[in-house]
């Protein structure tokens, strides 16, 4: 959970795609920085990413803190894509932190602003429903100009 007197409510929500495949990877990705080096940018996301990627390789843990990370890779091109906190170390979960433990580095995803039910503005993580990652529609082969509009 995000550590006291941080928000996040302010957040554009993202459609997540690989950069390799264009796959559609999570509907309610977040722009972040990792916590141990706020230099490096990527993405999060809440909720597991369902039937899109899946863990590959070995746990690890970084010199920089002792969060047990295990990479993620695309279901459609097989690269990986990213890593889940397997097991955050105190120091990150007492820090300021959005509560998030699927990570995407920006160098794999891409990410694409959502807009609101309006279809004018664009959707901000405190307006965003609670649990809505799975969608009906098979959104996995739409261009990215179609995703804008």
């Amino acid at each position: 959970m995000s550590a006291s007197g941080c928000t996040f409510e302010d957040r554009c929500v993202a459609v997540l795609c690989c950069r390799f495949c264009q796959q559609v990877l999570s509907w309610r990705g977040m722009k972040a920085a990792l916590l141990a080096d706020t230099d490096t940018d990527l993405y999060s996301t809440d909720i597991p990413p369902s039937g899109t990627v899946d863990f590959t390789g070995s746990c690890y843990f970084t010199e920089i803190c002792k969060c047990k990370l295990k990479n993620i890779a695309c279901l459609k091109c097989g690269n990986i894509v990213g890593y889940h906190v397997i097991s955050p170390c105190k120091p990150c979960l007492l820090s300021c932190n959005n509560g998030h433990f699927w990570m995407f580095h920006s160098q794999a995803v891409f990410g694409i602003n959502r807009l609101d039910s309006s279809g004018v503005n664009v959707l901000l993580w405190g307006n965003l429903p609670d649990l809505e990652e799975s969608t009906d529609e098979d959104m996995s082969c739409i261009s990215e100009e179609e995703y804008i509009r």
